[in-house]
């Protein structure tokens, strides 16, 4: 029973994580055209041009992480997350 636990327990993260970085980015770069569309204020009394730019920076960071992972194990190294920024470190 504790296989079946530990199948379903990474199956949970698999989806989680290609929900956030499949789905997630497109949606909010969705959200932050459709903020530019509306041209007034968000709901929060936030001008919508600066939310829209903030989730763009979003989707940019996602999309440099993704490029920096495929790089790094492209010469042979791993990306490591013990610090707070990620940092290219040899593989182990």
């Amino acid at each position: 029973m504790s296989n079946l636990h530990f199948a379903l327990d990474g199956a949970w993260r698999v989806f989680l994580a290609s929900l956030i970085l499949g789905a997630g980015l497109p949606v909010l770069f969705g959200l932050g055209i459709r903020s530019l569309a509306s041209g007034g204020e968000a709901p929060a009394g936030v001008p919508a041009r600066i939310t829209a730019y903030l989730l763009f920076a979003v989707v940019v960071l996602g999309v440099l992480l993704g490029l920096t992972f495929i790089v790094a194990t492209g010469f042979g190294k791993a990306l490591s997350f013990e610090h707070i920024f990620p940092t290219i470190v040899a593989k182990h």
